[in-house]
């Protein structure tokens, strides 16, 4: 499971981040949404421990700096970094190490396979396309099969296949029990797959349905998504919609 309570980030006088509390349960998927600005990718990066912040995080019950946390979860960022002196095969074998992965060959060859990137094994990180270097990170976060999953705009650069295989996993990890975050604007990439809607404004959460809830009301994803950016209240009466 994912917690976080009363996250806030601010950067000097900016606040980027409001007191966001949530939950993503196992064998959850659950979206952040938001326009540009929203807080989506600061909020995501905090979870991720590459910023500072005030508040708690827990991932599986552990910090998420700690160690404990970082066995449990992947992260495929927005802007992929692969290092640019190491192939694809030795990006994965650097994660195996690391994660103490066993039998790492078979299991990234399969990854390799679905990503589509099996004969590009031997290509260096400064070879790779962007949609390759995203195709790279999928592989490489899911290799150690985390309970916790972070996902920022991730089909962004990804080919229709990489697109279907990626949805593809998320479901597969969804059903094994993971807990899955994605943060997105492009609603309609994940229409499929969610679970738990969080719709973020100004750095805040105003509003969040589950995906019975949304479906109970009459109102779709994009419908709660449009009144929340657009400024006008959704006619449900839920009382976890909040001013921005």
């Amino acid at each position: 499971m994912l917690e976080i309570q009363h996250l806030t980030k601010r950067y000097r006088k900016l606040t980027a981040n409001h007191d966001l509390s949530f939950r993503v349960q196992d064998g959850e998927v659950a979206v952040l949404a938001g326009p540009n600005g929203a807080g989506k990718s600061t909020a995501i990066k905090c979870i991720a421990g590459l910023l500072r912040f005030d508040g708690t995080i827990l991932v599986c019950g552990h910090p998420n700096k700690s160690v404990e946390a970082k066995r449990c979860f992947g992260y495929i960022p927005e802007i992929p970094a692969p290092m640019e002196s190491l192939t694809v095969l030795e990006h994965l074998e650097f994660i195996a190490r690391a994660y103490r992965v066993e039998d790492w060959q078979k299991k990234a060859s399969v990854f390799l396979e679905r990503m589509e990137l099996d004969d590009k094994k031997n290509k260096l990180g400064s070879e790779l396309s962007k949609g390759m270097q995203q195709k790279l990170s999928i592989c490489c976060a899911m290799l150690p099969q985390p309970k916790v999953i972070l996902l920022d705009e991730p089909l962004v650069g990804l080919d229709p296949h990489a697109i279907k295989e990626l949805r593809g996993l998320i479901e597969e990890k969804r059903k094994e029990g993971c807990s899955i975050l994605v943060s997105t604007h492009m609603l309609d990439s994940v229409q499929q797959v969610w679970d738990r809607a969080l719709i973020m404004m100004n750095g805040e959460i105003a509003a969040e349905r589950t995906r019975p809830e949304i479906e109970g009301s009459g109102e779709s994803l994009e419908q709660l998504f449009f009144s929340i950016t657009e400024g006008k209240e959704p006619d449900c009466g839920d009382d976890s919609v909040h001013s921005a």
